[in-house]
């Protein structure tokens, strides 16, 4: 199979090699998916540049999520049938070398779910790691119906997701943004207020728009780069979800202890099988009901994976880059 790999951390353009691997057959419980769409996630290229979690394997084909066609099923596996369309998530992941950089991937069938047959597969890659750690921001501590939660990076890939989600759950949205183009795609996504988080008084905007206590709950993209907003904007008892942060915060304890604040932190591909199977339910749910806007970003053959995680790294992006392996 054609496929990309690195065997050392680096610059993508330094250390991304396109070429031939051999496909490997499903073993007990496993599928193999003929790949149609790769998500280039910011956790992706993480991995591969800052080695997040260092070298583990001599050879690692990089990206997480993807989507294609059942290619061959391993024994004991029955919710899953010969050419059915699909999604899938933590292709690649701490403890996992073989991603979604490739025109196959052998995997736990229980990281596989089927895809909606109006839904194509460059939406079907969004599906996992922008939209399940949304979910998995936006809920993990109860329903959010009748409460304000605010989404910091509201355009982002998971912010746009996590707007999505708590609308859908019956929340009061707010979102931060830092432009008239990004304000426009948090408000396209369901957010009932945008607030530009550079404006010199964003935590005064943010705290009139909920008369003054602050925010539930927040969804937040960065700890570091945000902790003095969001420990203005947090309610008393309230509860801030991290998924992201580009660096250890000073302060944190002095900001968010006088709030009695909640901090919970996470990552995918740790989430309890439990809730990632609650995510997967409602994403069921969610599709089924009409629901979902999935923005592409920019989509790029297997041939050019160096140019897209570039493109992830830029900071350029709105929405999820597609890489696609049949291209």
């Amino acid at each position: 199979m054609k496929t990309v790999w690195y065997e050392k951390l680096g610059p993508a353009r330094e250390v991304l090699s396109f070429g031939e691997m051999e496909t490997s057959e499903p073993g007990p419980g496993e599928v193999r998916v003929k790949l149609h769409a790769s998500g280039v996630n910011p956790a992706d290229v993480k991995r591969r540049g800052l080695g997040t979690y260092g070298m583990e394997h001599p050879r690692i084909i990089p990206n997480s999520d993807g989507a294609g066609t059942i290619d061959a099923l391993g024994e004991d596996v029955s919710h899953l049938g010969m050419g059915e369309r699909v999604w899938l998530f933590n292709g690649q992941r701490q403890g996992r070398a073989y991603g979604t950089a490739a025109e196959y991937i052998t995997l736990d069938a229980g990281l596989v779910a089927p895809l909606p047959d109006d839904l194509d597969f460059d939406a079907g890659a969004c599906l996992g790691i922008p939209c399940m750690t949304a979910h998995r921001n936006v809920f993990a501590d109860g329903p959010v119906n009748g409460r304000t939660i605010l989404v910091t990076g509201g355009a982002g890939a998971v912010g746009h997701y996590a707007v999505q989600w708590a609308k859908w759950g019956g929340a009061n949205v707010l979102a931060t943004v830092s432009s008239n183009e990004k304000a426009a795609h948090a408000r396209a996504a369901g957010a009932n207020h945008t607030v530009n988080y550079n404006d010199v008084d964003a935590a005064k905007q943010i705290l009139d728009l909920t008369n003054g206590i602050g925010v539930d709950r927040i969804v937040e993209v960065d700890l570091a780069a945000n902790l003095e907003l969001s420990s203005q904007v947090i309610r008393s008892g309230g509860i801030v979800s991290v998924y992201a942060s580009m660096g250890d915060p000073q302060g944190i304890f002095m900001r968010m202890a006088p709030k009695n604040a909640l901090l919970r932190f996470m990552v995918l591909h740790s989430v309890p099988r439990e809730a990632t199977d609650a995510a997967r339910s409602d994403i069921k749910t969610w599709l089924a009901a009409g629901h979902g806007t999935h923005n592409i970003a920019g989509t790029f053959p297997l041939n050019q994976c160096v140019e897209a995680h570039e493109f992830v790294e830029s900071g350029n992006k709105l929405g999820t880059v597609i890489v696609r392996p049949t291209e």
